[in-house]
């Protein structure tokens, strides 16, 4: 069974048991999520299509939190002696999908 499911404002299509790298989430990690809205949930035969949004829910637990790569942002201005030299590391959590439970999804 296969979901498009919306986390901090990016779309991701999961299955059970894949291993996703999302923007940051505040949870602690070994907590299950309860993943909401669904815009698509279905298993190739029948596919439920959310108007905006299906019933269905994604259970994903939460397995760390990391810093990604340093993004390096130099700013100069030639002859006029500016220069400024900063580093961004961006937030993110690792989750693993667990289950998708359809139960309340109609379907198309």
């Amino acid at each position: 069974m296969r979901a498009v499911v919306e986390i901090a404002t990016a779309q991701y299509v999961v299955e059970p048991g894949q291993v996703l790298v999302v923007p940051h989430v505040s949870v602690e990690p070994g907590i299950v999520l309860e993943l909401r809205p669904l815009v698509l949930i279905g298993d190739g035969q029948e596919v439920s299509i959310g108007t905006p949004f299906t019933a269905g829910i994604v259970r994903a637990e939460v397995l760390e939190h990391g810093k990604g790569a340093k993004v390096i942002v130099f700013k100069k201005k030639r002859r006029k002696g500016y220069k400024r030299f900063r580093g961004h590391r961006q937030l993110y959590t690792r989750i693993r999908i667990t289950e998708i439970d359809a139960a309340n999804s109609s379907t198309v």
